[in-house]
């Protein structure tokens, strides 16, 4: 994210740009993007299985419970779809690509940074949890980030270079040197986190006391996710700066460090961008400079004042206001109830599929999940006049097509797929939530192809889940087998074996049985970690349920969640379900593994008659 190898470069600097700080009694406003990201990343968590969610769940909560102990009060800021001006495609491509790469990396072995699916929903359910302030911005929350600390003169939390960039009145704090599991105490009794904050002030003064205003200038020369002209090149090799280095990072750092004393010879933005503008064709000036400046206004002041959001609840959004989207669709996506997923769809008509660590070998993961794409397309086609005059991405011309960014082998490809034409009561988002309960969950559960019946005797929280896997069963390829839809059941008990463990009014013996086969589920998971080989196909069947599960929750949030949110954080962990598989293959039977709690063996036979009926018959084929 942000400006390449300037995170990297001004840590190289760190005594000089940074100033320690022990963080405690203040407000901090966290770039949830890049916590999600470095808390998936940099806490040993499998990464290869689709998702140890239960794990990811309890390092969020531990990340914030150590804020709360020094009375640190977080504000949680997320991206939300992409920008209306679609500026960021060729990166979000590049990314793509980078992301197929190390997923085919950890599929087969190696090394790789891939967030699983789900995260994202998973870590705003933890925020709800513990009643962490979030909200979701309508695009990119960079800009949106900086005005409110800077509204409230409090640190940012963040790993984006961008935020070296801002002119953030106390400062920026990088991620990788706040020390939250390293907590101490001051006299006994005021606990503070160890942080950095990087100093603008320090930067610019070992540049010649450079002026702050050149540095988006420096920022969008450079290159960052917003711009990247080839013919900037032209400038860089004539201007004779220090390029020469060897190693990428020694180039990168070179380029970086050459910018940096070349513009502190300028006393203002317009005289450097004159001066880069001499060196550029006359025939590609004026362009140039006005794709320039507008980058250069990505670090300014962003009109958008998320302090009435956390104070009043109200959001505001002048980009989104103007395309004239229904008021409920605005406050859903605020709220984290609606993904960006929903937002890309909405204004662009075109939608990112994650690629996961699945079988790169056969067709992408998400193509099993398509038609329950295709209603939610559906639903968002009439969602405002204004879009289609102000689209500019109004790809394709087809009124009822929307294009997927999706993995084809090891690359990526835009592929357009058709939306459902719904009946005339569906076809109308703004009135959409005046439908009845009945007749959203009648339209939820026809595209899954679920009778209501079946869900009956299923508690309240596995309701969608269990549809689901009865959609996921009828769409599977032959290669589903039993065992892959007995592991998947079982873990879906994590979550009410510690609702029993839990709960006070259990008796002992009942208890007891939950807490033995909890900890046989523990006790899998980790010997799953301890180097368990990686099976493609079943792999490659898991990744396309979680396909279906993501879909599902994005219908059924869109239709104002007629069937009730599952608890991510206990429903699926890669490890154990990948864990149990093995078992199951090997010689356990589900029977043999429940009979130590009744509870969970009954639960767990409502579950499996409730989706056997719509398995394929030949998956309860004796193994050969």
């Amino acid at each position: 994210m942000g400006i390449r190898g300037l995170m990297s470069f001004v840590e190289d600097h760190s005594n000089e740009f940074f100033t320690d700080l022990k963080l405690r009694d203040t407000k901090i406003v966290i770039d949830g993007y890049a916590l999600f990201h470095r808390l998936s990343f940099n806490s040993n968590l499998e990464l290869r299985y689709g998702g140890d969610y239960d794990s990811f769940a309890d390092i969020v909560q531990n990340f914030f419970e150590s804020l709360f102990a020094c009375n640190i009060c977080p504000y949680v800021v997320l991206d939300g779809g992409c920008d209306i001006s679609d500026k960021k495609l060729t990166t979000l491509k590049d990314r793509a690509r980078e992301k197929i790469q190390m997923a085919h990396s950890l599929s087969v072995g190696g090394s790789g940074y891939v967030c699983p699916l789900l995260i994202r929903e998973v870590f705003i359910q933890v925020l709800i949890k513990l009643q962490v302030c979030f909200v979701q911005c309508f695009s990119e929350a960079d800009r949106d980030i900086m005005t409110l600390a800077n509204h409230w003169n409090c640190p940012v939390l963040s790993s984006d270079s961008d935020f070296c960039i801002f002119d953030l009145k106390t400062g920026f704090c990088p991620l990788n040197s706040f020390q939250w599991r390293n907590i101490n105490t001051i006299k006994g009794t005021q606990n503070y986190i160890p942080a950095k904050c990087f100093s603008l002030d320090a930067f610019c003064h070992h540049f010649s006391n450079m002026n702050k205003a050149l540095l988006p200038l420096f920022a969008v020369l450079c290159g960052n996710d917003h711009i990247n002209l080839p013919i900037m090149e032209t400038f860089l090799s004539k201007a004779r700066l220090p390029l020469g280095a060897t190693s990428s990072k020694g180039r990168r750092h070179h380029r970086i460090l050459g910018l940096l004393n070349w513009l502190s010879h300028f006393a203002n933005p317009t005289e450097a961008l004159d001066n880069v503008l001499k060196y550029l064709p006359k025939k590609d000036r004026e362009n140039v400079k006005e794709l320039l400046c507008g980058s250069m206004e990505e670090y300014q002041q962003s009109r958008v004042k998320l302090q009435d959001f956390f104070q009043c609840g109200t959001y505001a959004c002048p980009d989104a206001l103007n395309l004239g989207l229904p008021e409920w669709v605005l406050v859903a996506l605020a709220k984290g109830q609606l993904s960006p997923f929903i937002s890309d769809a909405l204004v662009l008509r075109r939608t990112i599929l994650h690629t996961q660590v699945e079988n790169m070998q056969q067709p992408n993961a998400h193509r099993i999940s398509q038609p329950i794409r295709q209603i939610i397309y559906g639903l968002l086609l009439n969602a405002s006049p204004h879009l289609d005059k102000t689209s500019r991405n109004a790809l394709p011309p087809q009124p009822l097509a929307f294009s997927e960014m999706e993995r084809i082998n090891k690359n990526i490809k835009t592929s357009i797929i058709d939306a459902v034409e719904l009946a005339k009561d569906h076809s109308d988002l703004s009135k959409l939530t005046e439908l009845s309960l009945r007749r959203r969950q009648m339209l939820l559960l026809e595209t899954l192809k679920v009778k209501q019946t079946i869900l009956e005797p299923i508690p309240a929280s596995l309701k969608l889940p269990v549809a689901v896997s009865c959609y996921w069963l009828q769409h599977t390829e032959t290669k589903t087998k039993l065992h892959h839809l007995q592991s998947l059941l079982l873990a879906m008990l994590m979550g009410p074996l510690t609702a029993i463990i839990n709960s006070p009014g259990k008796e002992e013996l009942q208890e007891d049985g939950a807490k033995m086969l909890y900890a046989e589920f523990q006790r899998v998971k980790v010997q799953t970690r301890l180097g368990t080989r990686l099976d493609l196909d079943t792999a490659h069947i898991f990744c396309q349920w979680q396909s279906c599960l993501q879909m599902g929750m994005y219908l059924n949030q869109l239709l104002s969640t007629p069937l009730p949110e599952p608890d991510l954080t206990r429903l699926y962990s890669g490890s154990l379900v990948h864990g149990l598989c093995q078992q199951l293959l090997a010689s356990t039977s589900v029977e043999s593994l429940l009979s130590m709690c009744p509870e969970a063996k009954q639960l767990y036979e409502h579950l499996f008659n409730a989706t056997r009926s719509y398995a394929p018959t030949e998956i309860f084929l004796p193994k050969v």
